[in-house]
């Protein structure tokens, strides 16, 4: 009773798919349900955790194994725009993780200059405390870690 109803298929969630009406098509479509996404979001979340102890390489690859998965799963439906966000949301959180590795504000400046951040910049990025996320989300960080020099092989 729970699970079963009859409703316009914008009510509709089957498979982990949502429906939306194309009107350019005049048809309705499959697009992953708001349920799953926020499912992907949570488990993207607790594979890119920054006080996780293991290496950025493993990170990597357990986000690829989800990425692949989940496209592959979903790769029927409309997608486009989802697909960008959630890009540009893992590859945020993936700089988060190596600007934590880094650890020290010595080693962050150190790593920045080597990725060709100029000394002034470096130094003022390193030492802006701990607001991580205020950090990796601003200039000099997006810079260094680009999205060419990301370690990110599956792409959404």
């Amino acid at each position: 009773m729970t699970k079963s109803k009859v409703d316009r298929p914008r009510g509709l969630k089957y498979l982990g798919f949502g429906f939306y009406f194309d009107s350019k098509a005049h048809q309705y479509k499959a697009k992953p349900h708001t349920k799953s996404v926020a499912k992907f979001k949570a488990r993207m979340k607790q594979l890119t955790c920054r006080s996780w102890g293991v290496g950025n390489d493993y990170k990597v690859k357990k986000l690829n194994e989800l990425i692949r998965g989940w496209i592959n799963y979903f790769k029927i439906g409309s997608m486009k725009t989802l697909c960008a966000k959630l890009d540009s949301s893992i590859r945020y959180r993936i700089r988060m993780c190596i600007w934590k590795h880094w650890k020290t504000p010595h080693n962050r400046a150190k790593n920045l200059m080597k990725l060709g951040i100029n000394k002034y910049t470096a130094w003022r990025t390193a030492y802006a405390g701990a607001r991580i996320a205020y950090v990796c989300n601003k200039g000099a960080v997006n810079v260094a870690i680009n999205n060419k020099r990301l370690p990110l092989c599956v792409s959404m």
